[in-house]
């Protein structure tokens, strides 16, 4: 018995295993004005102000995804959250569908909408006079529910485990809509947005600086103490 007990006592002597790093990637918030992902005391708060129909922001999250999410985010360097800026009805179901469901899956909702762009952009370009005029007429729920279904976004929340039923849901909300509409009006009345995509880092807004390389170069004269480079 007295071997057991001095055995068991030995145990409570071995080293702890050091604790896990804390993957800021999986830390969501709904702010009020956006949708986050870190840390929220981060050395560098990032808010990226961005349109689906934009070309430029698709590029942008196809460049920066591998250094900003997983570099600067997840070691907590960083947080970003991303604003909507809706410049037209397309943007707005885009909007309704990211956000469609739990706040921890709007990220990846994001990113899907914006890797199919210019399949659904092209999709747009071919549309019927028949197909505009859904678009522009009739309630906004029928609206986002056309545009939906004439630019396959159906298809791609689909392959996000998503139902019929909850993206008719979503797209039908229409107190979200306004909510979406009328934030993205508060955006450029608070900073003097030129063109999307758009940056603040630390409340200042990055004039000049719509990429991810200049968004790179400034985050990096940061932390390193140095005078960022404008484009």
């Amino acid at each position: 018995m007295m071997r057991w007990v001095l055995g068991l006592a030995a145990l409570f002597l071995l080293p702890t295993a050091p604790a896990m790093a804390q993957n800021w990637n999986a830390e969501f918030a709904d702010t009020g004005q956006g949708i986050r992902v870190g840390d929220a005391e981060a050395p560098l708060q990032i808010v990226s102000y961005s349109s689906y129909t934009c070309p430029h922001c698709a590029q942008f999250e196809r460049q920066s995804e591998a250094e900003l999410r997983y570099f600067f985010v997840h070691e907590g360097f960083a947080a970003l959250e991303v604003r909507h800026m809706i410049r037209n009805p397309v943007d707005l179901a885009a909007a309704l569908l990211t956000e469609c469901g739990d706040t921890d899956r709007f990220f990846d909702n994001h990113k899907a909408i914006m890797a199919s762009q210019q399949d659904w952009l092209t999709t747009a370009q071919g549309l019927t006079h028949a197909q505009i005029q859904r678009w522009n007429a009739g309630t906004v729920p029928a609206r986002m529910r056309a545009i939906a279904s004439d630019l396959g976004f159906y298809d791609i929340m689909e392959g996000r485990g998503y139902s019929r039923t909850e993206m008719d849901r979503c797209l039908s909300d229409q107190p979200k809509a306004e909510a979406i509409s009328a934030l993205s009006s508060a955006n450029l009345d608070e900073y003097p947005i030129q063109g999307t995509p758009s940056f603040v880092v630390n409340g200042e807004l990055l004039e000049g600086v719509h990429s991810w390389e200049g968004l790179r170069a400034v985050l990096q004269a940061i932390r390193t103490g140095a005078s960022a480079p404008q484009e």
